[in-house]
C-alpha cells in the first residue's frame, strides 16, 4: 500500500463528509439567498471568515489539532485567505465569491444573482476546509494548504487584485472548479480541466458633430459610424482552426429628439479567442478596423481597453492529479475528457502571471440548466457534495506526490 492509500484510509474521508453535509448545504442556502456583486462582496467576505474563525476558535478551545490555521483579509478590496501548515511546498484551492447582476423577474428590475455557479464554488471549497477539520488533518511535513476566496471574477480584475496582495507568491500547485452545463458535461461526470478561452472587452466612445436631421452633410451620424464598425469586424480573417469572434454588444447613441441626427456614441466590444495568441492577432485587426471607420467617416474614434482574460494554460500534472481525484471519486468511466469552452475565467490570469504555477480547473457535471449566467439557472445540489469530495482528493493527492516532485525540481 503505498502513502497516499495509507492517508485516505486513515483519515475517513467519505465519513467526515457525511458529518459536514448538512453545514455544507447551509452555507450554500445562506450564499446563494445573499448574493453580492463584484468588489462589494462585504458580507459574503464577513460570512466566510466567519466560519473559518469557527473552526479556528474550536481548535484553540481544546482540540489536539496544533497545525493552525491563519485567516487573512485585506483592508483596501474584498476576499479572504485561510492556509494550515508550513512549509516550502503548498497546495491551494480557489473559489469565486462574486454575483451577477441581472433583471431576474424580467420586470426591468436588477439584482445580485448567483447564476454562474460561484456560491456552489464557495460551498465546495468550505466542504475541503470542513472535512479535512472534521479530520483533525495535518498537512504533512514541509507542506501547506491554502484555501483561496476570490472577489471580482466577473469583471477580470479579482485574480489580479490576489495577485497583487502576494496570494500565491508561494503556491506551487492551484486548483479551481466550475459547474458546468448540461450539454457539455452530464450529471455524474467531470473533467480535469478546462480549456477556457481569452476574454477581452473594449468601450468605445465616437466623437463626431451633431446636426439637423435634414442636413446630414453637416455632421456625422454616430450611427451610421457603430453599423460600420459592425460591418468591418465581420471582414476579420484568422486562422479557422482556432475558434475567434468579436462582437458589439452594446450601443448608445442619441436623446430624446428625434429629428437630431447624434454625432456622438458609446459602445462596447466582446472579443474572444481560444488561444492567447489568436487574441492578440484579433485585438490589433480591431484597431485596425476602429480605425479605418474613424478615417472613413471623419470622426474620432477613442477605445478603452478593460481587463484581459487570458486562455488557459493547464499544467499537465495537475490535470493528472486532477483526473486521478475524480476516478477514485466517480470511478475511472465517469471521467471525461478537457472541456474546450469559448467562456473565459480569471483563473487563468494567476497562471499567466506566474507560468511555473502548475494549475488546473475541475470542470463538473451537474445536469446545469437552462445555462450559465440564465437568470433562472439551476443544478443538481448533490453536485456540491461530488465537488467537495473530488476537491479534497485533489489536494491530498498533490500533497503526497506533488511535494515529492517539486523537491526534485
Amino acid at each position: 500500500m503505498d502513502t497516499k492509500q495509507q492517508l485516505i484510509e486513515n483519515v475517513h474521508i467519505d465519513k467526515s463528509l457525511q458529518l459536514v453535509r448538512p453545514a455544507i448545504f447551509d452555507i450554500f442556502d445562506h450564499l446563494h439567498q445573499n448574493p453580492e456583486v463584484s468588489w462589494k462582496e462585504y458580507k459574503t467576505t464577513s460570512y466566510i471568515r466567519n466560519i473559518l474563525q469557527q473552526q479556528q476558535d474550536s481548535q484553540a478551545a481544546g482540540a489536539s489539532d496544533d497545525a493552525g490555521i491563519r485567516i487573512h483579509t485585506f483592508d483596501d478590496i474584498t476576499g479572504v485567505v485561510a492556509e494550515q501548515g508550513e512549509g516550502p511546498f503548498t497546495v491551494a484551492v480557489r473559489a469565486d465569491i462574486d454575483a451577477l447582476w441581472q433583471d431576474v423577474r424580467g420586470d426591468g428590475t436588477f439584482q445580485a444573482n448567483h447564476s454562474c455557479g460561484h456560491d456552489a464554488h464557495m460551498s465546495m471549497v468550505l466542504g475541503t476546509f470542513l472535512v479535512l477539520r472534521q479530520l483533525a488533518f495535518h498537512p504533512p511535513a514541509g507542506t501547506k494548504i491554502k484555501w483561496i476566496f476570490q472577489p471580482a471574477e466577473e469583471t477580470g480584475q479579482g485574480a489580479l487584485a490576489m495577485i497583487k496582495k502576494g496570494v500565491i507568491d508561494d503556491v506551487d500547485v492551484l486548483f479551481g472548479v466550475h459547474l458546468r452545463p448540461a450539454e457539455e458535461v452530464p450529471d455524474g461526470q467531470a473533467a480535469p480541466a478546462i480549456q477556457h478561452g481569452s476574454a477581452l472587452f473594449i468601450k468605445g466612445r465616437i466623437r463626431g458633430n451633431d446636426t439637423h436631421g435634414a442636413r446630414p452633410h453637416l455632421g456625422n451620424n454616430a450611427i451610421e459610424v457603430a453599423a460600420s464598425i459592425v460591418h468591418q469586424l465581420k471582414n476579420i480573417y484568422l486562422n479557422p482552426m482556432i475558434p475567434y469572434s468579436v462582437k458589439m454588444t452594446q450601443l448608445s447613441a442619441g436623446g430624446e429628439s428625434r429629428n437630431i441626427i447624434p454625432g456622438n456614441a458609446t459602445f462596447s466590444l466582446d472579443l474572444r479567442a481560444q488561444t492567447n495568441a489568436i487574441m492578440d492577432q484579433l485585438t490589433q485587426q480591431v484597431e485596425k478596423v476602429i480605425r479605418h471607420c474613424a478615417s472613413l467617416h471623419n470622426v474620432d474614434i477613442e477605445l478603452e481597453f478593460g481587463e484581459r482574460m487570458p486562455a488557459a494554460e493547464i499544467d499537465s500534472r495537475a490535470q493528472q492529479w486532477m483526473a486521478e481525484a475524480i476516478s477514485t471519486v466517480l470511478g475511472a468511466d465517469q471521467l471525461t475528457p478537457t472541456i474546450i469552452t469559448p467562456g473565459g475565467e480569471d483563473f487563468h490570469s494567476y497562471t499567466l502571471q506566474k507560468p511555473e504555477l502548475k494549475a488546473t480547473m475541475l470542470g463538473l457535471g451537474c445536469d446545469l440548466k437552462p445555462g450559465l449566467h440564465h437568470p433562472h439557472m439551476r443544478f443538481e445540489r448533490e453536485a456540491i457534495i461530488t465537488g467537495t469530495r473530488i476537491l479534497t482528493e485533489a489536494l491530498l493527492i498533490a500533497l503526497q506526490k506533488g511535494k515529492g516532485g517539486f523537491e526534485t525540481r
